[in-house]
């Protein structure tokens, strides 16, 4: 199963990038190829989501949809996520938000698996490279976010 793991610096406290990260609903205003993101079950302390997200994959002229499930931790400052349903075979992952003395690290890790019969190693490397820059592309938009919030506090 392909894994990708991310972290970036960010300019932000980690209870900002964690608290932009939690507001998913606002995805789409600020993520490029994020088409939209509907939140269908959120519990009533909010610590668990259930989201509907269709991206767009421009190179491919294609969508992909799935259904997810976040279980927020404020305490850790963690968002562990794993698909329930959708155009891959799996997805689970989390995101971590850790104080630093600049700031915070936004930390990622994502496992996946999808299945196309009769892809070669060349397209599945695509699909990796892929799904990295998305990963790498929400990061960014997120953390570009809590460090416009940071600033203005």
């Amino acid at each position: 199963m392909p894994r990708i793991e991310i972290s970036l610096d960010v300019e932000a406290p980690a209870d900002v990038v964690y608290d932009v990260a939690r507001k998913v609903e606002d995805f789409p205003t600020f993520m490029e190829d994020l088409q939209s993101l509907t939140v269908l079950e959120r519990s009533d302390d909010g610590n668990r989501t259930v989201t509907e997200w269709v991206g767009i994959i421009r190179e491919f002229k294609m969508t992909v949809k799935w259904t997810q499930e976040d279980i927020w931790n404020p305490d850790a400052r963690r968002d562990d996520f794993r698909m329930l349903q959708g155009d891959m075979d799996s997805m689970s992952g989390w995101w971590q938000f850790v104080e630093t003395p600049t700031g915070s690290r936004f930390d990622s890790l994502l496992d996946y698996e999808y299945n196309v019969p009769l892809i070669g190693p060349m397209i599945k490397a695509l699909i990796k490279k892929k799904m990295a820059a998305n990963l790498e592309a929400q990061m960014r938009a997120i953390k570009s976010r809590a460090e416009e919030i940071a600033a203005r506090a």
